[in-house]
């Protein structure tokens, strides 16, 4: 572990987020900006014990910086979570002289790493890799940025129809643990309700705001859900509830769905994949591990994997507050 590292792996695992792409770019590029090789790990876990490694030079990762997805390839693997996985995965590193690991992704991503980690005493660092914006120690993780953009927009072109037909529209966006999509997004596309996990407001209090916004004149309204959301088993049966009460409305249910991991990722994405691939590099360089890299207040901050992992990122309290009051 104190030799210097000459060879540095990097892979993506769990949920592809817009913005894996960037950060694989800058591992790559920093990587031969400091005379290091890099070696490109297919299909996460699973490709770490099968041996699917691949050697990528800076030339590898051109035109991959505007791309969706991962060009690593993301796979589940059970194997992995067993011992015997595990050392097989520690073994082909081994073997091709790899000295420290990147992971790209979130908090299962980094509970498997911290697991390898502490058993082989393998230096590794993390990069928040979700749109989801979960992971504790980051403001921003990669890909929440574009998903937010993305939900956005196709809410915009939903409530064209809404207020065409006196509809009401359950749109029920990703975050089954986290409100965080729900929340930003219903408040830059203007959603009259934004139902969230952390708020969980039932549904006697729910009707009453549709009825509050009925008496105000409202002759649509866009309610944007989180999966996560505990009013019904799920947004189909919410939006049963709420025929009974407001038979007047003519309801719709929108499930949004995986195009929120999909497309070409914002500019925010991609600046922020740049600065944490670099960093990742640089603290594997430094010796740092057992880390992940998130930006805070605009820096690059480090905070241990296993704090990352255990702790929760709160619901901004300010934009629940905006929230209610931007939407009466």
């Amino acid at each position: 572990m104190n030799e210097p590292i000459k060879k540095i792996a990097v892979l993506t695992s769990g949920g592809d987020a817009p913005g894996m792409n960037a950060a694989i770019r800058a591992v790559v590029r920093a990587c031969s900006y400091y005379s290091i090789e890099c070696v490109g790990v297919y299909r996460g876990y699973q490709g770490l014990i099968e041996g699917d490694f691949e050697i990528i030079s800076s030339r590898n990762v051109s035109n991959i910086i505007n791309k969706g997805g991962t060009i690593l390839k993301s796979a589940r693997s059970l194997e992995f979570k067993t011992k015997e996985g595990r050392a097989k995965a520690y073994k082909n590193l081994k073997e091709h002289g790899v000295g420290g690991l990147i992971l790209i992704g979130g908090d299962g991503t980094f509970t498997g790493g911290l697991k390898f980690m502490q058993e082989f005493n393998f230096p590794l660092v993390g990069i928040p890799g979700t749109i989801d914006n979960d992971i504790y120690g980051t403001d921003n993780t990669i890909g929440y940025d574009t998903a937010l953009n993305t939900v956005v927009e196709v809410i915009d072109k939903i409530r064209d129809t809404a207020s065409s037909h006196n509809r009401l529209f359950f749109i029920e966006v990703m975050g089954r643990d986290a409100g965080f999509i729900a929340l930003n997004a219903g408040i830059g596309a203007g959603a009259e309700e934004i139902l969230i996990p952390e708020k969980n407001i039932g549904l006697e209090k729910f009707v009453e705001s549709l009825n509050k916004g009925k008496d105000s004149g409202k002759t649509s309204s866009i309610v944007v859900v989180s999966e996560g959301d505990k009013i019904g088993k799920n947004v189909f049966e919410l939006a049963d509830h709420i025929t009974e009460s407001f038979p007047e409305y003519d309801i719709r249910v929108s499930v949004l769905g995986h195009m929120q991991r999909g497309g070409s990722p914002s500019c925010f994405d991609r600046v922020l994949a740049s600065r944490l691939g670099v960093a990742a590099v640089e603290a594997l360089l430094d010796k740092s591990t057992g880390v992940m890299i998130g930006i805070t207040e605009n820096k690059i901050s480090k905070v241990e994997l296993e704090k990352a992992i255990k702790m929760n990122n709160d619901i901004n309290k300010e934009l629940l507050k905006v929230a209610e009051i931007t939407s009466v």
